[in-house]
């Protein structure tokens, strides 16, 4: 977190300082289009009727490349956020069978889990909201529904075998503690190459406003450090 912060602080820096901004690539992309196909319509000595249609094939063809590059970068958010979901989903196995098969630890454990699934359903939620899904798309029910009903699904699966279900066996600690891992590696991955680097460093759609930007790095840091705080209890 430190070395971030010096890295973003530092790149904010020089962005106000030397005045530095960040180029949209969709309205570079559009504009070096457009451009290329003015300066054909000047240099090429050739009738209104051709220059006319030259011109509009510069933009079917500027149009064309603007919808490969919302396509592709469709598909990479949509890549990183399954990557982020199914690494959640791991997690939520776990704790569903953990809070279906305990004791005494209940009363504590059910208000933490209940918040913890809650912030992680906000922060997924915000994630899938920024996704430009096709109109009429049957993905994101599904990956809304593949999340709420993880956690249930292995509450009831824990409450069925409390009985038999040994948590600290041999077995369920192998088989936990790989899930766990599993699912760890991604949410460390995820955080620091999906929010904080992407999302902090190197999104040219980035606000430039100082104000919104600390909040931004507080909150950031201040849920990180809630969710940490849980693992006392959780």
């Amino acid at each position: 977190m430190g070395i971030f912060l010096l890295d973003f602080g530092a790149e904010r820096y020089v962005e106000v300082k030397y005045g530095v901004c960040r180029e949209d690539p969709e309205r570079f992309i559009t504009s070096t289009a457009n451009n290329e196909a003015a300066v054909s319509a000047q240099t090429a000595p050739a009738a209104h009727t051709h220059t006319h249609d030259k011109k509009a094939d510069d933009a079917l063809e500027a149009q064309s490349v603007d919808s490969d590059f919302l396509e592709r970068s469709y598909r990479q958010q949509l890549g990183a956020f399954v990557i982020l979901e199914f690494g959640i989903i791991f997690h939520s196995v776990i704790i569903g069978l953990n809070l279906g098969s305990t004791g005494e630890e209940f009363p504590v454990l059910y208000p933490v889990l209940v918040f913890h699934q809650s912030f992680e359903g906000l922060g997924i939620g915000a994630r899938m909201s920024a996704i430009p899904f096709r109109k009429g798309s049957w993905l994101p029910w599904v990956l809304c529904l593949l999340y709420g009903l993880t956690t249930p699904i292995a509450i009831a699966i824990g409450l069925g075998v409390r009985t038999t279900y040994n948590a600290g066996s041999y077995t369920a600690n192998v088989v936990s503690g790989i899930l766990d891992a599993i699912s760890a590696g991604i949410l460390i991955y995820t955080g620091l190459v999906e929010l904080l680097a992407r999302d902090f460093i190197f999104d040219p759609h980035r606000t430039r406003d100082n104000k919104r930007l600390a909040f931004m790095v507080i909150s950031m840091l201040w849920g990180a450090g809630i969710m940490a705080l849980l693992g006392k209890w959780a």
